[in-house]
């Protein structure tokens, strides 16, 4: 008979003792997937090999596309972990034993540097591990921000929107040093890809260590069981998913956008001048990445503390003018690129601070944009389906990187010129991204959804346009 508590202590007014047990367990995990995708984009670019033992690199078109799919196929399969922790499982299981499958795909990529490379190309060796971490990472995503929400009852309910910030807090002091420290192992003669690989697979088997140990300290919702299905096309479950669909198809443009700073935006670095003025180093390409993760951990506490309260004295903030706002500003940041690239057309080396002034923007819109999604759509989900309903909030991501492989795709001509070279590839994502955001404008005054919560029996109906 099981001794863990199902549901929170109605109560409970402090933060929920299962709560660093979590964010811990998220900040390892995302410095294994940020480490290894960190690196990506130069490795498929530079650093595969074939059996001959010569180069076997992609394009920088198939590069863009192939991380293009990878993380829309890590983005897709939430559906399934989804459905196994709500109709079988429950969360805390789903999660610890699908990670098991993330911690193989790690321990897979590592061998590209191994004798098995020289029986296998390098390049099916890491498809195959990227495969196995998309199932991994992908499954268990909606179950972990999902139980970040079941812990927490109607006495301490005011603490989620605080512990959602400090949850994308965590991801990104993971990603940060993860993207520092991955492509100095990778170019160091000493180390190399198995150390590059390897080492956040070790973080990912600490990451699933972490999280068994807090197993006493969680509230452990239960699955639904058979009731899953009458509950998921039920009034309410179909209900929520309506009303959330339009929301997930805007945002998936700005995922299309965030999401090349992996591949467009490292190859666009490879190509400026990597000097940082007054601090006398020089940045990796793929180390670009860190400034996404460097100004979170700034702007999260300064939008929270500063920008909210302010702005909330003139105009009443709301989650949907907070992605309303992100997306204009997401439109913003691809334009400074798209201006970066002109540059470079122009046979210019632009300095790497010109790509920092476009994360800045980049940032801004991902902190109004992100963290709102992960706490409106677990706010608007009937309460045994939160997975299901988080797992189509990430669905929104998935999109985004299909519409940017299928571009990737389609530009290339037959003879190998490109429809959309240099400058004129961004401003196409820029004008996509400013027609979408003026659709999100018109729509989302229109929003009604309910709220919510573990442990209260009340259903709060919402206006949140």
């Amino acid at each position: 008979m099981s001794t863990y508590r199902t549901a929170p202590d109605p109560n409970e007014t402090r933060m929920p003792g299962g709560i660093p047990f979590i964010v811990g367990n998220e900040a390892a995990e995302r410095f294994s997937f940020y480490g290894m995708k960190a690196i990506l984009a130069v490795f498929l670019t530079k650093h595969l090999v074939g059996l001959d033992g010569g180069p076997d690199n992609l394009s920088p078109e198939e590069t863009k596309e192939a991380i293009s799919w990878f993380v829309a196929s890590a983005y897709a399969t939430p559906f399934i972990g989804a459905l196994i922790a709500d109709r079988w499982w429950g969360k805390y299981h789903t999660i610890l034993w699908l990670s098991l499958f993330y911690c193989a795909g790690h321990a897979l990529m590592a061998m590209v540097d191994t004798p098995l490379a020289e029986m296998v190309r390098s390049r099916y060796i890491l498809f195959a591990g990227l495969a196995l971490i998309a199932c991994g990472s992908g499954a268990i995503k909606p179950c972990v921000t999902a139980h970040v929400g079941d812990q927490f009852g109607p006495s301490n309910k005011r603490l989620l929107t605080r512990v959602y910030s400090w949850f994308y807090f965590s991801i990104n002091i993971g990603a940060v040093c993860s993207q520092l420290l991955t492509p100095w192992l990778l170019n160091d003669p000493r180390f190399g890809p198995a150390w590059a690989f390897g080492v956040p697979g070790v973080l990912m088997a600490v990451a699933t260590f972490m999280f068994w140990l807090g197993r006493h300290q969680f509230v452990h919702v239960p699955p639904a069981g058979k009731a899953f299905w009458s509950e998921t096309f039920g009034a309410d479950g179909v209900r929520a998913l309506a009303n959330l669909t339009p929301l997930l198809l805007f945002v998936a443009m700005f995922w299309s956008l965030f999401d090349q700073t992996a591949s467009a935006w490292v190859l666009q670095a490879d190509k400026m001048d990597l000097r940082v003025p007054l601090l006398g180093i020089t940045m990796d390409p793929s180390q670009m990445q860190s400034i996404n993760g460097m100004f979170v951990l700034t702007l999260v506490p300064l939008f929270s503390l500063v920008v909210y309260p302010v702005v909330d004295c003139f105009i009443r903030v709301t989650p949907l003018r907070k992605i309303g706002a992100g997306l204009f500003i997401a439109a913003g940041a691809f334009a400074v690129s798209a201006l970066i690239e002109g540059r470079i057309d122009g046979g210019e080396t632009p300095s790497i601070v010109w790509q920092v002034i476009a994360y800045l923007f980049l940032t801004a819109a991902e902190v109004l944009i992100s963290i709102t999604m992960l706490e409106f759509f677990y706010t608007q989900a009937p309460r045994r389906l939160k997975s299901i309903v988080m797992a189509f909030c990430m669905l929104s991501i998935s999109l985004g990187n299909v519409f940017t492989a299928l571009v990737n795709r389609f530009i290339v001509r037959e003879d190998g010129t490109l429809m959309l070279e240099g400058a004129s590839y961004y401003w196409f994502f820029v004008g996509s991204m400013l027609v979408v955001a003026c659709g999100y404008l018109l729509w989302a005054p229109f929003y009604r959804g309910q709220t919510y919560l573990q442990g209260e029996d009340e259903i709060v109906a919402d206006a949140h346009g």
